[in-house]
């Protein structure tokens, strides 16, 4: 029996009423280090299909599941991937705020074996809050690969907390971990601990019978000194230790809800503590690790190459390039096939329809409106699912997050760090996930920054737009002027960063911390779930927002003042007198028709509905060469084409696009302002293409 509640992050925001706890009869939150397979073992307890990549960022908000375990249910909490708890970035800040809140009973978190020394920190953090922890030490495979070995009875010794080995992708170990976790609910304080210290200390307390971490004798003191100020001025504070070392730390929120008065002889603490966590952790790796030298020459080899300070970029468009070699003539062989199928069946629908003496508007509703519109979208169905298949591999290879890296020189430049190409990377796939992204970034003008640039990142919905124009009117070239707009938009979106940067007088010294993970052949079940995941949000939207639009679109084409309009009177339709209009604004750009317009406005509502759009406006519904003909007919070639792929892959993004600037900027006038900003762009790069295809030309 299972249940999963998504809320936000890589997720769908939930109602007010999704946000309230589902009934349970006891709360276990997983947290870890990114791409320590917290969320894919996440996924095996509650059958969520949430996205799983090898890179940070993905899960921004707290997700929830449920899972029943004998007559126990349990609430599960995936929780955004960590380093620490130190409360500087968003994903700190979601992760211990929860933590603190009171609605865990257990924290499970989730340890890379391969990355042990890494992945204590956070654990160390953890056990200082107070609340039961259990480790679960995921990728052991990963570790017997190696041949490096970890002392199962020592580490637990050392940590006073269970230590349970798993394996999220093989699914082994999770009964005993989810047992484990059941069994140490009510525990008040940490396992039997055997340090074995070989210094003696002289503090008046044995904390090593106590605490995991204990500190030198100095810090030990002052935090018994603030511990005593904190009881003094809130007696009915909880964890007045954890409480104590923060404000040793200086941790703003914190000292900000809890000040108290320290000597004058008190100082920052924050970086001794740091330090002393990290020899202890030496002190635990030295005792629980048997060849932990060893490590992965494959990774070390293809990284040599891959974060190449010069061949590195290269490589990444040389990988890219690949990607839509793939997508283009392979997603064609059944592309055409599908194109065949959707004229023969527009072919039958109208002879049908005529044979019963239909209606022309109903005849002309179906198949010119429906099944030219949304039938037109879904013959690029092979194409998505070739991209997006591609994306998954590259994503759960590691390979993307050698892209962050590589990035990190050019994105120092524009005052952005390497971590903030991982919202761009995400736009890709789709707009409305890479804006949520902008939340790992630890400043809030770097996430305004970025939410006003990841709309020129091509988005799935404009591969519609590249394929249809650039096969009809590039032929075998058609990847490469599709290609193009994608590094055409990587360009105009450093570009305008690097504009901002220069305007901005507040800059800010930007440092990437990333993981590079060790690469690996991508999980099946990993792919398969986010291949499939994008393709039904792609038919889903084919079948409700398109499949809306395309019908608005015809009933504006075939109504106008006169009443009802066909073929060539389609110019005086409501649609014809809006485009019109607009056509000066736009024939400077190369897109003075009147059509083209119409669709471009359509389009804000979802970019593939420019497509549905365009085949209704020049009734194209039996394929590419009816429409090409359409097209040419109206003064159409191949220069507007490029024009109309570069204003669509800079122009106003969707609607979904802006309502999640709106919900992230918490400001109507930041999202106007990113509109009109957009707008503006698209008009005067397009109008600087045309002009200089004209002289070409």
């Amino acid at each position: 029996m299972r249940k999963i509640k998504r809320k936000g992050g890589c997720c769908s925001a939930g109602t007010e009423a999704d946000r309230k706890p589902v009934d349970s009869d006891m709360t276990i939150c997983f947290i870890g280090n990114p791409n320590c397979g917290k969320t894919t073992l996440f996924n095996a307890y509650t059958g969520a299909n949430l996205k799983v990549a090898n890179w940070p960022g993905v899960t921004v908000e707290k997700v929830e599941g449920t899972y029943k375990y004998k007559d126990e249910k349990i609430r599960l909490v995936d929780l955004p991937g960590t380093y620490s708890l130190t409360s500087y970035t968003m994903e700190e800040t979601v992760s211990r705020n929860y933590i603190l809140s009171g609605d865990v009973d257990v924290v499970i978190n989730v340890v890379d074996a391969s990355s042990l020394e890494r992945g204590l920190y956070l654990t160390l953090q953890l056990l200082e809050l107070g609340k039961p922890v259990v480790v679960a030490l995921n990728m052991m495979d990963i570790v017997m690969k190696r041949g490096m070995e970890i002392d199962l009875h020592r580490l637990p010794e050392m940590l006073g907390a269970p230590v349970i080995p798993v394996s999220a992708r093989k699914r082994t170990g999770l009964d005993i971990l989810i047992h484990a976790a059941i069994h140490h609910k009510d525990s008040k304080g940490p396992d039997p601990l055997i340090h074995e210290h070989k210094e003696v200390s002289r503090h008046g307390h044995d904390h090593h019978a106590e605490y995991t971490m204990v500190y030198s004798d100095e810090i030990e003191d002052k935090i018994d000194e603030a511990e005593s100020a904190l009881s003094q001025k809130y007696p009915d504070l909880q964890n007045l230790r954890w409480h104590a070392i923060k404000t040793l730390e200086n941790d703003k929120a914190v000292t900000e809800k809890y000040p108290i008065d320290m000597p004058s002889d008190a100082e920052n603490y924050e970086s001794r503590i740091i330090n002393e966590k990290y020899q202890f952790i030496g002190e635990i790796i030295d005792e629980v690790m048997v060849h932990k030298q060893r490590q992965d020459r494959l990774t070390d080899k293809l990284d040599g190459a891959f974060t190449h300070k010069i061949w590195g970029i290269p490589i990444f468009l040389g990988v890219m390039a690949v990607v839509f070699f793939l997508t283009f003539f392979v997603g064609d062989l059944l592309k055409s096939l599908l194109e065949t199928g959707i004229g023969a069946l527009s072919d039958a629908v109208s002879g049908g329809l005529a044979s019963v003496n239909a209606s022309p508007v109903i005849i002309s509703l179906l198949v010119d409106g429906i099944i030219g519109g949304v039938g037109t979208i879904v013959t690029f169905l092979p194409n998505i699912f070739i991209l997006f298949l591609a994306l998954a591999f590259l994503e759960d290879s590691g390979y993307m997050a050698r892209v962050a890296y590589v990035m990190e020189g050019v994105m120092s430049k524009i005052g952005l760090s390497g971590r903030a190409f991982i919202p761009m990377l995400l736009g890709f796939g789709c707009t409305v996930p890479a804006i949520m992204a902008s939340r790992a970034l630890e400043n809030k003008r770097d996430r305004f920054k970025v939410m006003l640039v990841t709309p020129f990142m091509s988005c799935s919905a404009r591969l519609t737009i590249y394929i249809l124009f650039a096969e009809m009117f590039f032929a075998e070239y058609a990847f490469v002027a599709a290609f193009s707009m994608y590094l055409l938009g990587i360009l105009v979106a450093i570009g305008v960063s690097a504009v901002l940067h220069l305007i901005d007088r507040k800059k800010e010294v930007n440092y990437l911390l990333i993981e590079l993970p060790e690469y690996k052949m991508p999980d099946a079940r990993t792919v398969g779930i986010y291949v499939w995941e994008k393709v039904k949000d792609y038919l889903v939207k084919a079948g409700t927002t398109i499949f809306i639009a395309t019908i608005v679109i015809w009933a504006l084409l075939h109504f106008g003042p006169s009443g009802y309009v066909d073929g060539e009177a389609m110019g005086g339709s409501f649609a014809g007198y809006i485009g019109k209009f607009l056509v000066p604004v736009f024939a400077p750009v190369g897109l003075g028709f009147w059509q083209i317009v119409v669709a471009l406005i359509a389009g804000v509502s979802a970019k593939e509905v420019v497509v549905s759009s365009c085949a209704v406006l020049l009734g194209a519904a039996q394929g590419s060469a009816e429409f090409m003909g359409a097209l040419t007919a109206i003064g159409f070639g191949s220069l507007n084409a490029v024009c109309l792929m570069v204003f669509c892959l800079l122009y106003i993004p969707c609607a979904a696009t802006l309502a999640t600037i709106r919900k992230e900027s918490k400001s109507w006038k930041w999202t106007g302002f990113a509109a009109f900003f957009q707008l503006a762009v698209a008009w005067v790069v397009t109008l600087i293409v045309y002009q200089i295809g004209l002289l070409i030309v």
